[in-house]
């Protein structure tokens, strides 16, 4: 199912494992963490949670807008397959959401209605220890094998191992406040892709795609570029120019 070639495969691997920089953000690493696996899956989506200080799953960061809700339905809810796998530590996979009402009666209902046919989801964990989960949407009812299983929940391993990196050497400023930036971020981000699309009669979709293009044209931080655009969202020049396929 997995069709990348070796060689994006393991670009993908490198960049998740590089946390090294100064200007890491928690909410651009779990955000491209949902780009590579909506790469990674044909005819899928992605979205990942995060788990605070008491064990309670946040939003995080999602490939589109669709899989976003469903995440926050999942919160909502506590219905679904990345609070189970979170909950349960182990992967949920290969589900078929048209018979999986029962299982999610919150969730199936709505992820089917929204043209999903089936998901998966993997714990983001070391060991025993859970800290989050990320979700796998796929539009046909495509499968996962073994190496499949393998390589996803082996890219979800390394991407807590560097969260938990990161938390390790900003151990000073405690976990909660981490959480908070992430979570304040995250607003902003929100915010920016709604005024960007109200100020371009765009999709909030293309508005996201925007500003993260622009983000990467210009070397800025996605929270930086989120902040100006909130302010004034004409006032970023060239914002529209970029190549909204980024």
């Amino acid at each position: 199912m997995i069709t990348v070639s070796p060689h994006r495969l393991a670009t993908m691997f490198v960049e998740v494992a590089d946390t090294h920089s100064p200007e890491f953000d928690v909410v651009e690493f779990l955000q491209m963490l949902a780009d590579h696996l909506a790469e990674l899956v044909p005819d899928a989506t992605a979205g990942t949670l995060l788990a605070g200080p008491q064990g309670r799953l946040h939003y995080m960061a999602a490939s589109d807008e669709t899989t976003k809700l469903l995440e926050l339905l999942q919160l909502e809810k506590q219905d679904g397959p990345c609070v189970d796998a979170f909950h349960q530590r182990e992967p949920v996979i290969n589900t078929d959401l048209q018979s999986a009402a029962e299982r999610w009666p919150q969730f199936a209902p709505h992820a089917s209605a929204a043209g999903f046919r089936s998901v998966h989801a993997f714990p983001l964990r070391l060991r025993e220890h859970a800290i989050g989960a990320l979700g796998v949407f796929g539009t046909t009812a495509g499968a996962f094998d073994d190496t499949d299983l393998h390589i996803v929940q082996c890219l979800a391993d390394v991407a807590t191992s560097s969260l938990l990196y990161r938390r390790s050497i900003k151990h000073a400023e405690g976990h909660a406040q981490q959480l908070q930036t992430a979570l304040d971020s995250r607003v902003l981000i929100e915010q920016a892709k709604g005024a960007i699309a109200q100020a371009h009669n765009i999709s909030v979709d293309q508005a996201f795609t925007l500003l993260r293009a622009y983000a990467r044209r210009t070397n800025q931080r996605l929270k930086d570029v989120a902040r100006q655009a909130v302010t004034d969202p004409n006032a970023l020049p060239g914002l529209s120019s970029g190549d909204s396929t980024t």
